[in-house]
């Protein structure tokens, strides 16, 4: 019996250890200032500047913990993109270092949060230590289009392929359409001659 009531001081004891024990890297991602705090259980803290989802994607909110952590993933939905210290939080969303260092600070990708490099790995090294959770808030700033004239010719191009043109070396070229006031003003300048 007093081996039980033993045992049954050392299991509650064990219960009520401070949880600190399992003490994480808070991340929190603050998408209005385009910013992410990390507060490590070491002590260590960093504020850097992050990319979020551009205008037409999202990047989730909410509270997430790392599902998965990949020194160097290559996205297959993006043209094989390099993703750096790679930690999946939510599905095909990770946080991640990116070669594109002069959009950090805006909007600029398609949901994943972008960090530099040298930071991506600082952040993957504790991570990988401690476990971390990740909290996501704020309202991104209105972003502008990155690859609107990019669309815009492959749109023009599909266009001339759908009525009826020959795909030649010319078809690639954007299409000068003429606009209305072009239109009016060059009537106008015909007839006046």
């Amino acid at each position: 019996m007093r081996h039980l009531i033993q045992f049954i001081i050392v299991f509650i004891t064990l219960l009520s250890i401070p949880l600190a024990a399992q003490a994480r890297v808070r991340i929190t991602v603050d998408l209005s200032a385009q910013r992410m705090n990390v507060d490590s259980s070491t002590g260590a803290s960093y504020s850097w500047p992050i990319s979020s989802a551009r205008s037409g994607y999202v990047t989730p909110r909410g509270v997430y913990a790392p599902t998965s952590l990949q020194t160097m993933h290559h996205s297959k939905k993006y043209h094989n993109s390099p993703m750096p210290h790679s930690i999946f939080f939510h599905g095909g969303y990770a946080i991640h270092g990116t070669y594109q260092t002069g959009a950090l600070g805006h909007p600029a990708s398609h949901g994943c949060i972008r960090i530099s490099p040298a930071n991506a790995a600082t952040l993957y090294s504790l991570v990988r230590a401690e476990g971390a959770t990740i909290s996501i808030i704020g309202t991104p700033p209105a972003s502008r289009t990155f690859a609107s004239d990019h669309r815009s010719h492959h749109a023009t191009h599909y266009a001339s392929l759908h009525q009826g043109r020959h795909s030649t070396a010319l078809s690639y070229a954007p299409v000068h359409r003429q606009s209305d006031v072009e239109r009016i003003f060059g009537t106008i300048l015909v007839h006046s001659h």
